[in-house]
């Protein structure tokens, strides 16, 4: 299965990881530093929890720290990859209610990570809109820039999951 199509026009991001609200990072595995070169991102122990939605061997997080891993595509999803997105935001919203630090991460830290940080700030009320222009400004502009995943977030991810498994 492929996890990601090569855009070679959208760029890495200039961190590796944003704090989009108190205790909820997003990030990717690679970045773009102040050298200008691209460099691994590599989590240690900086996050309680890690969220990976693309594993790329050596990126960590370190033992001891919470991990879960939901391998998706930057693409459309079926009903069961929906339905792991809607776990994932659940997760990250119950380690933040407990005062613990999250990392979503995907490749660049822009699509599918995006889509879980989103799904978690709308179950803490943000609209979908909302959250969709406060995760492009705290993390980069090309934050969510797949528009099928805007279009699930604006339809609502369960309502999503539901269209998706009726047309499987």
């Amino acid at each position: 299965m492929r996890t990601r199509r090569k855009q070679t026009d959208v760029p890495a991001p200039d961190q590796p990881w944003n704090e989009v609200v108190a205790g909820l990072w997003m990030g990717g595995h690679e970045f773009r530093a102040h050298t200008g070169q691209v460099e691994f991102a590599v989590v240690r122990d900086e996050f309680d929890v890690v969220q990976t939605l693309l594993r790329l061997p050596g990126h960590g997080p370190d033992a001891g720290v919470e991990h879960h891993v939901w391998p998706i595509p930057d693409g459309p999803l079926d009903g069961t990859q929906l339905a792991g997105v809607i776990r994932l935001a659940r997760a990250a919203c119950d380690a933040l209610d407990e005062g613990r630090k999250v990392l979503v991460r995907c490749y660049h830290g822009y699509n599918r990570s995006g889509l879980v940080v989103a799904h978690a700030l709308v179950r803490r009320g943000h609209s979908a809109d909302e959250a969709i222009r406060l995760i492009r400004s705290r993390r980069s502009p090309w934050a969510l820039h797949n528009e099928l995943f805007v279009e699930y977030l604006q339809a609502g991810l369960p309502t999503a999951r539901l269209l998706e498994e009726l047309a499987e």
